[in-house]
């Protein structure tokens, strides 16, 4: 085919380019490349006559690729030898089944509609793992097709906008492609300082704009299941796990409410626990979510009534007066505290840290993304709202950590 152009991939991009697995998994940091290499693999499977699926979550995700494949192949289409349709994100060779379609996937619902021979899932760690396992794969049936998967492993920051419900599952679908040993799977990984067209000045820079973890995450990619400098262990967590609370002696659901009022901005956190009759701390819930005021005072209140709570808490210094008001337009007669913050975060942190240490608070279930922000947080941080709900709700149930009781912020009953 006439003049098309394809960027010369640097060395990490050629290993998964040239790699004849045909499922592969690469894990890259960002501004690694990734998007580059994978453009010249769609290309280079057009050119082989392969139908090539790309999907990732967002449209500014999409367009990133699009622009790369649009410009590999500008002469073949401005000679109209090639077929294109900017809406729909197509490029074909007419009368025939080669083509490189994008379009956006959360889920298996968005990626739903289409077949491919080469499939190509992008962010994949945001993505439902169903986009693969339900609607992916079978798409792969008719010609035997191949499959890969980039991710960049998931920080506190990113992790919120998941739609999987195993935050880890891009992670742990790395893990085993690196044990297969049939040749079928291949894994791949490099970080931001591999790609060499990024300027070294800014890439030894910005280790002081991220937190240590987050730089390790997102511009080394490293998976990182614990951060050994958390405050919270996974191990410690596992151990007290229970599947049922004793009775109860009280109950709270504590809201730390999101910076913005915008739906689309952080969480609000929202767990929900009780203190037992044994005088140790329960984990209940995690309601957490991302939603405007209104949506989520009435998901506090839904709570407050399933669990028939002895109150609802929220931090006054992260808007308390609003957050009554918000609640009270939705029921008028719940129990509400605003508690004040008169210590810092981290100070309130770690007395509920050691109760879990203590082995004195279990989680009555499990609570993935809760759970995954207790074992990356460090001191220092920012600190996440799931965590930051369950260390009011905790402090609010007066649970006694060697022989002291928990009373934070002036707080009376």
């Amino acid at each position: 085919m006439e003049n098309v152009y394809l960027r010369t991939p640097h060395e990490k991009q050629r290993l998964f380019i040239d790699s004849p697995a045909k499922r592969k998994v690469i894990r890259a940091g960002r501004r690694g490349g990734k998007t580059t290499g994978i453009a010249i693999l769609a290309t280079k499977g057009f050119l082989n006559h392969r139908r090539v699926l790309y999907a990732a979550p967002t449209q500014d995700q999409v367009e990133k690729f699009w622009f790369e494949i649009t410009l590999a192949f500008h002469d073949p289409i401005a000679s109209g030898a090639l077929y294109k349709n900017e809406t729909e994100h197509v490029i074909e060779l007419r009368g025939t089944e080669t083509r490189i379609r994008a379009k956006t996937a959360w889920n298996a619902d968005t990626l739903r509609g289409d077949y491919a021979d080469l499939l190509i899932l992008d962010e994949f760690q945001l993505m439902n793992e169903d986009a693969w396992g339900v609607v992916g794969a079978p798409m792969l049936l008719d010609n035997d097709g191949d499959a890969v998967f980039i991710y960049t492993p998931p920080s506190i920051r990113t992790v919120g906008t998941s739609k999987a419900h195993d935050k880890q599952h891009a992670a742990k679908m790395f893990k085993a492609a690196q044990a297969d040993e049939t040749g079928r799977w291949a894994a791949f990984t490099f970080s931001s300082m591999d790609n060499p067209y990024l300027s070294r000045a800014a890439l030894t820079d910005i280790v002081k704009d991220m937190t240590h973890l987050a730089y390790e995450q997102e511009i080394l990619a490293e998976d990182k299941e614990d951060n050994p400098a958390a405050l919270w262990k996974r191990d410690e967590l596992e151990a007290h796990r229970v599947t049922k609370a004793p009775d109860l002696v009280r109950i709270v659901v504590a809201v730390d409410p999101a910076a913005s009022s915008q739906a689309t901005s952080d969480e609000t956190g929202i767990v929900v626990a009780g203190k037992g009759v044994d005088g140790q701390g329960y984990v209940l819930d995690d309601l957490s979510l991302r939603a405007s005021p209104n949506a989520w005072a009435k998901e506090a209140v839904a709570a407050y009534h399933k669990y028939r709570a002895d109150r609802i808490v929220a931090e006054k210094n992260q808007g308390g007066e609003m957050v009554e008001s918000t609640i009270r337009t939705v029921d008028a007669n719940v129990s509400y505290k605003a508690v004040d913050a008169t210590r810092g975060k981290t100070i309130r942190a770690e007395p509920i840290a050691a109760l879990y240490e203590q082995g004195r608070v279990h989680h009555v279930g499990t609570f993935a993304e809760l759970e995954n922000q207790l074992c990356q947080w460090v001191q220092g941080d920012k600190s996440p709202d799931r965590l930051d709900a369950l260390v009011w709700a905790m402090t609010k149930l007066e649970l006694v950590s060697d022989g002291k009781l928990l009373l934070w912020g002036g707080d009376d009953d």
